[in-house]
């Protein structure tokens, strides 16, 4: 089994989990400047979205960010594991999962910093770029 390829996966599992930390720490103190009791019911109910409306759009980009870490990252949580199990991972693989990485976590940055959208856009086209072409190789490595 080629464990090389899991090591981006970890990463990126890492970094998912500094971003929910970043965004506590930033949402509570917004929470209570904005006169937020969690013991109270909110206006439309207790969910993390019911919050969008009282929060600073800068805030809730942290929340966005996490959110996403946690749709298309699974699918390449999924490719690496096909890839370490099929032993078929190639060096191209393992340089194509770091570059989805680094360009998630980059994308992460622009994301809950500056939010601005084109540079997002293309850190997204070009992570979903390497994804596919690692997802490509996955099936040619399980067929």
């Amino acid at each position: 089994m080629n464990l090389n390829i899991l090591a981006p996966a970890a990463v990126l599992a890492f970094w998912s989990l500094i971003v929910l930390f970043w965004m506590v720490m930033v949402r509570a103190p917004a929470m209570k400047k904005a006169g937020i009791n969690l013991a109270e019911p909110l206006p439309g109910g207790r969910r993390g979205i019911d919050l969008e409306p009282l929060l600073p759009d800068s805030v809730n980009w942290k929340a966005h960010n996490y959110e996403h870490l946690h749709e298309q990252p699974t699918v390449f949580y999924v490719v690496l594991i096909l890839l370490a199990i099929s032993n078929d991972a190639s060096t191209l693989d393992v340089q194509l999962a770091w570059a989805y990485t680094g360009l998630r976590i980059a994308h992460s940055v622009v994301h809950v910093t500056t939010n601005f959208v084109p540079v997002r856009f293309l850190l997204f086209l070009l992570s979903t770029l390497a994804l596919l072409t690692l997802s490509f190789n996955c099936v040619l490595a399980t067929i």
